[in-house]
């Protein structure tokens, strides 16, 4: 499976946590790709509701959003977040721009959580740079 966001706002999200850390390419690519994963999991979960609503369309609410934040602050960028969300359900789906921004915002938090524990995984191994085992560590513990 090819990685539909692009690893420069997903660094920007790792180093925003890691303070004078580096962050490897490797880091990057593995929590866009774990991202990625997440979104087309809460997609699949979004399109059931819009069903049982007898729509087609996913809404905001269908993540479970009440208020969606202004596009302009997050990092990850629509476009990608919008392929993602259309990973693993039927075409028949549309998603409105509300239901990709509160995706965006979802998948931010969680990359936020799982960087920052990355961070201190590096931290704790003594390492000046955040890598991919410091995101596949948090996972193979937390899952």
């Amino acid at each position: 499976m090819s990685v539909e966001l692009p690893f420069a706002p997903v660094d920007a999200i790792i180093r925003q946590n890691a303070g004078e850390l580096r962050v490897s390419a490797g880091a990057a690519e593995a929590l866009a790709s774990r991202i990625q994963d997440h979104g087309a999991e809460l997609a699949i979960d979004a399109a059931e509701r819009a069903t049982a609503d007898g729509r087609k369309t996913l809404m905001a609410a269908d993540f479970g959003v009440q208020q969606v934040v202004d596009r302009d602050d997050l990092y990850l960028p629509i476009a990608p977040i919008d392929r993602i969300a259309r990973l693993r359900i039927d075409d028949r789906y549309r998603v409105a721009m509300d239901a990709r921004i509160a995706l965006a915002d979802i998948l931010e938090d969680y990359a936020n959580n799982v960087a920052g524990a990355a961070v201190k995984l590096a931290h704790h191994a003594d390492r000046r740079t955040v890598q991919a085992e410091d995101i596949e560590t948090y996972f193979s513990l937390f899952e």
